[in-house]
């Protein structure tokens, strides 16, 4: 029996403004950043700190996000693929089999993270001047809030999928866009539509094709449990900054964050498919997994020490 809460998920991409579309997850991208800056604006006032440094770092953030996340996905998940194409690493096409502009649709998180921390690096002695776990204390909070619209967007994008589960779970979903087996080319051929959109609205509402429909699986829905559990990662660290003494603690505020942050990412993926990656068959742990435990024992120790780097006022 269908919990009356599971739903058949099958968005349009976007909005359609005639010549051009806004995607859902270039614009979940767009309010990730937009809301980053407004925090780090005010932190940035609380600080003393000048709007032209705030308008570098959001330039080397963004940089260093959209960059980090491609290559984590290129070398921590796809390599086997991209080692034989490697002019698709920093291009959105694909040049075999045939031409097609995929846009950048493989982005990790833990790549992000990488590339952040190595650019607050840069950017904590080049730029503001000031210690680096200052630094990576104040710039996880717009970081967090940003990562619970990426995974809204990733739902939205039918993408990153949780295992298959009965339709009686009440957040059971049917995404009718992200199974690897009804790929847009299968929407088409079985259906007989030119446009993959019609297509994917035909198998959903359509009655001949009740069988596919039928085929699709309910799943977890992975994404929203990790946007979910970011929403509580934020409050935790914001609450941290601006109402108790953490900010003064050099490293508490980034070692909670990477505490909690990752250890949200380590539980989900045990309800997420396999992204690929290192793990092999029948793993233990899956590869995002293993990536974020090294945050977590960092994270720990960021804690237990940070008594060690107060700052004297």
């Amino acid at each position: 029996m269908t919990h009356t809460l599971s739903i058949i998920w099958n968005p349009s991409e976007g909005f359609n403004l005639g010549p051009a579309m806004i995607r859902y997850y270039s614009l979940m991208f767009v309010v990730a950043f937009g809301l980053g800056w407004f925090i780090m604006k005010k932190i940035f006032e609380r600080e003393g700190e000048s709007m032209e440094k705030l308008d570098k770092l959001f330039i080397y953030t963004l940089v260093a996000t959209l960059l980090g996340a491609r290559l984590g996905h290129v070398f921590f998940y796809d390599w086997d693929y991209f080692k034989n194409h490697p002019e698709e690493i920093l291009l959105p096409f694909r040049f075999s089999p045939e031409f097609e502009f995929t846009g950048f649709a493989g982005l990790a998180s833990h790549g992000a993270a990488i590339a952040i921390i190595l650019t607050m690096i840069y950017y904590s002695r080049k730029i503001i001047h000031r210690p680096l776990l200052w630094m990576l204390d104040r710039v996880v909070i717009p970081v967090t809030s940003g990562g619970i619209f990426v995974r809204l967007g990733n739902f939205f994008n039918s993408e990153i999928l949780g295992k298959a589960t009965t339709e009686d779970v009440p957040t059971a979903v049917k995404f009718i866009r992200g199974e690897d087996w009804l790929n847009k080319g299968d929407a088409i051929r079985v259906t007989g539509q030119k446009d993959y959109n019609k297509a994917y609205d035909l198998i959903q509402n359509d009655p001949q094709f009740s069988d596919i429909l039928a085929k699709i699986p309910f799943r977890h829905p992975a994404q929203l449990y990790e946007a979910f559990g970011y929403v509580f990662v934020f409050l935790i660290i914001y609450f941290m900054y601006w109402k108790t003494d953490a900010r003064k603690k050099h490293g508490l505020i980034f070692g909670v964050f990477l505490v909690l942050l990752w250890s949200v990412r380590f539980i989900v993926e045990f309800v997420k498919e396999s992204q690929g990656g290192f793990e092999g068959e029948n793993p233990i742990l899956l590869t995002g997994q293993w990536l974020s435990i090294p945050f977590i024992l960092a994270g720990f120790y960021l804690i237990f020490t940070a008594k060690n780097r107060t700052e004297t006022l």
